[in-house]
């Protein structure tokens, strides 16, 4: 416990250290106009709300040159009624023929094109926040805030937009239903911010902004929005679902139709309640597969809909991706290899009062053991503090695997992003401990991290973190225990004047991982030689990697092949070629070699996109591994192929098929999807899975299924 209590001493001394603020600049602040008529969303600004409403001119440019005036004119408008929050957006552009819009289907996300996104803090707590996002073609895109700096656009929320083009620019509307938040009714002044995202040269434009980004710790002020309601705040999703499975192997095939119910209360606009009956992810999509090198479990993000629903209210110790992590959804609904398990029912509620967040999930759920069901349940509290700075807490109970299993643990954060020179200060510590059956004793995790995370000059951050033998988060993530964790990364960004490079930057990333009892240890020392970005945002990186491994038992692999126990120190150099977002074909590839083990490697990973137009959108990607190793050569090879077709912003048909030689297996996923308009779903998925049992390279048909989904969004 002793190396806990210096921990935490540390972390008191990162916060008094970092104590100095500046005086702020005064907040920029807009009132937005009540109106009685709303307007027609078609993307034609003559509505007479857009006679009265107040302009928003005063856009600046946040990447590259923060602060310079932009080349094109912006314009921005506010109103509200008592249904919902409209914006206007006018954004002119000298040749029209420069504005970039591609997509068109409603599950994309327009990064590195035209765009225009409104962030809604309704709190103006700067903790948490909504993002909506309208690209030239009237493409919809939503995200959450989990955190000031920290998105996630997988989210789904109801609202809706319009946008034109014409020969002097474009023009977007769009209505955001107070139905579709969660906010205090008493507060009138919202935290708000707006980005003009200009595709041709990659630029970013905004309303607030600071060290050449947007988020959640500087924003302006929305004012006026007196007597708001919410009315019921209940919405009601009733669905069908009409299934034919077909199991080769074992020579079954199954019809089944099974209804499915979720109901979302608001009982106050700042309280949600969200209960799921039979849920089902037709519409999900398939995972990308990994090829693992490494002898540890690999992370698969979050993809459903309901999990994802106020994700940012569980978010601990700002941990993302990586083994240590308390509450993991994916847990719930799915077994180790990412099948789906029945999902009875799941309640969530989630809300935020005063300082106060917090939320609870349980679900009940199919065994992933044997027969039977287990219940699982998280519970999730975090106060804030200070300015910026959070205290919270966590508990979950219940194992996927029927094994009994209770974790709790707190997390504290401190951040002060207004120290002088543009300069921010973060400290995050937490602690955890599990009890499992049939485990005694060393059963705690627990972190300290200091960070000065800047986007411009040296930026830096520290870690420490231990994971004991015996802890166990049966609802989190965590694929190596018994380990000490060390890491630092420290790295300059220079931003030159006057040149086509946007930024420069070099720097290194060095992480020491160490099992407790000394049997095993790992280390990785990247060196970021040079990281050129020019101004349309394409990127070339070199680097350098310097590895050891001490193993104390062998392990396999690949098949046959056994890398045994021993010491080894091997590096491999890299380089890295990304064009912009923003093209029409746009591609990255990295090319890696040198040693492996005791042996050598060559790598490419690759990923083309090519849109041709705003219906089509084909992307081309794999990795190639070609390993020579003292027990034996083997080659990996993952190919993912991907055509999505929009036929309108309602239409769409997504085909994602994907290969692997390790697995010998092919998956194909193929969604017809159709959306009239937000909280309306139909829903139609296939997906095949096909094997080389004999290795004769011919692929047979083992699995498959077929589902129909029908949806519909009742509002009260």
């Amino acid at each position: 416990m002793s190396q806990s209590r210096r921990i935490f001493g540390l972390a008191l001394y990162g916060l008094a250290a970092a104590a100095a603020a500046v005086d702020e600049p005064a907040r920029k602040t807009v009132e937005a106009y009540r109106t009685s008529e709303p307007p027609v969303l078609d993307g034609v600004l003559d509505d007479p709300v857009w006679q009265h409403a107040p302009v928003i001119e005063d856009l600046h440019i946040v990447v590259s040159d923060e602060g310079a005036k932009p080349a094109q004119r912006s314009r921005v408008q506010v109103a509200f009624d008592d249904e919902a929050l409209y914006f206007a957006a006018r954004f002119e552009e000298n040749d029209p023929s420069d504005v970039v819009a591609k997509l068109l289907r409603k599950t994309d996300v327009s990064f590195g094109e035209d765009g225009f996104t409104v962030t809604l803090d309704p709190l103006d707590r700067g903790r948490s926040g909504y993002m909506f996002d309208v690209n030239p073609n009237g493409m919809r895109s939503e995200g959450l805030f989990t955190d000031i700096d920290r998105q996630n656009w997988e989210w789904e929320g109801i609202w809706d937009a319009a946008a034109r083009r014409d020969s002097g620019g474009w023009t977007a509307e769009t209505a955001i239903p107070f139905k579709s938040l969660s906010f205090d009714p008493a507060r009138d002044a919202w935290g708000f911010n707006i980005t003009r995202w200009h595709g041709r040269d990659s630029e970013q434009h905004g309303w607030v902004s600071f060290n050449r980004t947007q988020d959640l710790a500087r924003t302006g002020l929305l004012t006026g929005l007196a007597g708001l309601r919410q009315g019921r705040g209940l919405d009601v999703v009733p669905g069908i679902r009409f299934v034919q499975a077909d199991d080769d192997l074992a020579g079954r095939d199954e019809t089944r139709v099974e209804p499915s119910l979720d109901v979302f209360w608001k009982p106050t606009p700042a309280l949600t309640s969200a209960l799921t009956l039979n849920p089902d992810f037709a519409g999900t999509a398939a995972d990308a597969r990994q090829v693992n090198q490494t002898r540890f479990d690999l992370f698969f993000p979050e993809q459903r809909a309901f999990f994802l629903q106020d994700v940012d209210v569980f978010e601990f110790g700002r941990l993302k991706e990586e083994s240590g992590l308390p509450f993991f959804s994916r847990r719930m609904g799915l077994d180790d290899d990412g099948r789906p398990l029945t999902l009875d029912a799941g309640l969530k509620l989630t809300g935020r009062a005063g300082p106060w967040s917090y939320g609870l999930l349980g679900v009940r759920q199919d065994s992933a053991s044997g027969p039977g069901s287990e219940e699982l349940f998280v519970a999730r509290a975090v106060a804030h503090v200070l300015e910026e700075s959070a205290l919270g807490a966590i508990a979950t109970s219940g194992s996927p695997d029927g094994l009994g299993n209770t974790l709790a643990g707190v997390d504290f954060r401190y951040l002060n992003t207004r120290l002088g020179g543009g300069r921010q200060f973060e400290a995050t510590t937490w602690y955890q401990r599990s009890e499992t059956d049939g485990l005694d004793g060393d059963d705690a995790a627990y972190a300290l991290r200091l960070a000065m995370p800047n986007n411009e000059g040296w930026k830096g951050e520290a870690g420490y973190k231990v994971l004991e033998r015996n802890y166990f988060p049966a609802l989190g993530f965590a694929n190596r225990t018994d380990v000490r964790v060390s890491d630092a990364e420290l790295k300059y960004t220079w931003r030159p004047e006057g040149v086509w490079l946007r930024s420069l930057k070099s720097g290194f990333k060095w992480e020491l991982v160490d099992q407790i009892d000394g049997a095993e240890r790992s280390q990785e020392l990247e060196v970021k030689l040079m990281e050129a970005e020019n101004q349309s945002a394409d990127v070339l990186e070199i680097e350098q990697y310097f590895f050891e491994e001490r193993l104390a038992a062998p392990f396999e692999i690949s098949e046959g092949v056994v890398i045994p126990a021993g010491n080894y120190r091997y590096q491999q150099a890299c380089a890295d070629l990304a064009t912009g977002e923003q093209r029409a074909v746009a591609w990255e590839t990295t090319v890696c070699g040198g040693e492996f083990y005791d042996g050598d490697i060559v790598s490419v990973a690759a990923d083309l996109t090519w849109r041709p137009s705003m219906h089509w959108r084909i992307g081309l990607g794999g990795e190639y591994n070609d390993i020579h190793l003292p027990g034996g050569d083997f080659v990996t090879r993952l190919l993912r192929l991907s055509v999505d077709v929009a036929f309108n912003v309602a239409w769409s048909w997504e085909n994602f098929l994907q290969y692997d030689n390790v697995s010998d297996t092919v998956g194909v996923n193929s969604i017809l999807r159709y959306i009239p308009r937000a909280g309306r779903e139909a829903v139609l998925a296939v997906n095949s899975q096909y094997e080389d049992f004999d290795g004769d390279r011919r692929f047979r048909s083992y699995a498959s299924d077929l589902t129909l989904k029908l949806a519909y969004t009742f509002r009260f």
